[in-house]
């Protein structure tokens, strides 16, 4: 037996680019039935005159105004719609909505989403297609995805969108990409634009486009992976960097997982934490420095390397530390003989939180091995060398072993 379809004090309808024609009857009906719409002054324009209802116009900007405006429409009865660009709960309007008023407060009426429409236009499988918006979001976050032979989907904040995202391609060794730009898709003012990243020959159209990027690395462009453990070559830095295998080896320590929060102590150049945000887009870190230069270039390797949501504090700790959000794992690289800061690490750590440290100095490394004594996990030192001439001859240049700790809360207590 089929249940009846909840009433709900919010029903949220999804629109495309064809407006009114594009709705089915669902959406039409609950249209008609509300007192009040609210949506873009885009999307309030396709409404026919058969909606009478009171329309408001989000304002600028709109994340802040949302429980304002539901507070004031909603009760009493009256029936509130809001208009959704496509589908509303892919980077749409739907995420906020719930999180302001509970999804049980909400009907969604979905419609294909720009993606969904890009997809059939390109022949493209919307599950092996990434997406990446860069509406309200930096366009530096799109460097991230970019690996060779990739098909992504740009969701684009404007007009200008197509021609920065080929800047940057050009920019970060991508000129052969090609592009398409697929503006007012499943409307019948569709229009198709084509052309490479290198040489992109169209001036801004319209506003509302999706980018599609078939990505091609240029021949000689730094190849950087979907793991840890880029090439040194990749940051900028005056040494305080930690090297690439040993990078590998931290972060294996650390398993960031999707939606975890780092703080990564002593940034450096900021590898640890720029490395655990490319591990997957939730991913969060701050990276507390005490040297402003340092902090500066943390900023920029962010920047280059595709994670500009970095959190930087330029601080020492474990002063700088104070008022942070309780993290699921800390990495400690420099400042490990400062007074209490392994304890604040350690007591910042719920259970099942991660800490790894690593040194090079003997000082530090009686720290460590107090530590491991009192709560358990794995110390171990990691020892690499490269090959290096020696006159006609290769030989090894030993770097300096680190020795690193890492632990697990959950495994050893809160002692």
């Amino acid at each position: 037996m089929s249940s009846p379809v909840p009433t709900a004090p919010v029903t949220v309808v999804g629109i495309g680019a064809d407006g009114w024609a594009g709705l089915a009857e669902t959406s039409r009906a609950a249209l008609r039935a509300a007192h009040v719409v609210i949506g873009g002054d885009r999307q309030l324009a396709l409404l026919p005159a058969e909606c009478r209802a009171e329309r408001v116009a989000w304002p600028s900007p709109l994340r802040p105004a949302v429980p304002r405006l539901l507070a004031e429409h909603t009760g009493g009865g009256r029936r509130v719609a809001v208009l959704a660009s496509g589908d509303p709960m892919f980077y749409g309007i739907g995420r906020a909505l719930a999180e302001t008023a509970g999804p049980e407060r909400l009907r969604v009426l979905p419609h294909p989403s720009s993606v969904s429409y890009a997809c059939a236009r390109l022949g493209w499988p919307l599950e092996d297609t990434g997406t990446v918006t860069l509406v309200g979001r930096p366009l530096a976050s799109l460097a991230a995805e970019l690996h060779d032979g990739r098909r992504l989907l740009v969701l684009s904040a404007g007009a200008a969108t197509p021609g920065e995202v080929a800047a940057l391609l050009r920019e970060r060794g991508f000129g052969p990409s090609r592009l398409d730009v697929l503006e007012q898709l499943g409307s019948d003012r569709e229009r198709r634009l084509e052309g490479t990243a290198r040489d992109w020959p169209h001036p801004p159209g319209d506003p509302l486009n999706v980018v599609a990027v078939r990505c091609a690395r240029e021949p000689g462009a730094p190849r950087l992976g979907a793991v840890p453990g880029l090439p040194d070559e990749a940051y900028e830095s005056d040494g305080q960097l930690t090297k690439r295998h040993v990078r590998a080896a931290t972060l294996a320590a650390l398993a960031p997982a999707p939606g975890e929060l780092l703080w990564d102590i002593g940034g450096g150049s900021g590898s640890i934490g720029i490395e655990w945000m490319r591990a997957h887009r939730s991913c969060r870190a701050v990276t507390v420095e005490r040297d402003p230069a340092r902090a500066a270039r943390i900023v920029r390797n962010a920047e280059a390397l595709g994670v500009p949501g970095l959190r930087v504090v330029t601080a020492a700790a474990p002063a700088g530390l104070a008022g942070l959000e309780r993290p699921d794992a800390v990495f400690v690289g420099g400042g490990l003989t400062a007074p209490g800061l392994l304890d604040a690490c350690w007591d910042a750590l719920a259970p099942g939180g991660r800490l790894v440290a690593n040194t090079v100095t003997l000082e530090s490394e009686a720290l460590l091995a107090d530590r491991y004594r009192r709560h358990g996990g794995d110390l171990v030192r990691l020892a690499v060398a490269h090959a290096v001439p020696v006159g006609g001859f290769t030989g090894w240049r030993q770097a300096m072993p680190v020795t690193q700790w890492s632990v697990t809360k959950s495994e050893a207590g809160s002692t």
